[in-house]
């Protein structure tokens, strides 16, 4: 009887460790469109809460962010962006692919 306690203890133990793993999603997973996105969203928010109180200057920030400076800025962080991070999947997977073969000799 105190073998099958200690036994189902256990399987609860292991049920419970592995189970949020199983769900759970890498940082190093993360789709990169997902990090471009954020400073959109985050200028998206910003103005819709201007428009709410002015809208005479959210049509300037609206008006200004068109300008064709702007864009072109905006299109030049997001390649430069787009090339770090794929430069950093690189070195992630060179990481794990040197923790595989020399550190657990995979």
């Amino acid at each position: 009887m105190l073998q099958s306690r200690a036994l189902v203890i256990a399987l609860i133990l292991l049920l419970s460790t592995t189970l949020p793993e199983v769900q759970s999603k890498s940082i190093f997973e993360k789709d990169r469109r997902e990090l471009l996105a954020i400073p959109e969203t985050i200028a998206s928010y910003f103005y819709e809460a201007v428009n709410k109180v002015s809208p005479k200057v959210s049509q300037f920030l609206l008006d200004t962010v068109q300008s064709p400076t702007v864009i072109a800025a905006r299109q030049r962080i997001a390649k430069e962006a787009t090339k770090v991070s794929i430069m950093f999947e690189q070195l992630v997977e060179k990481i794990k692919n040197l923790w595989y073969t020399r550190i657990l000799g995979y």
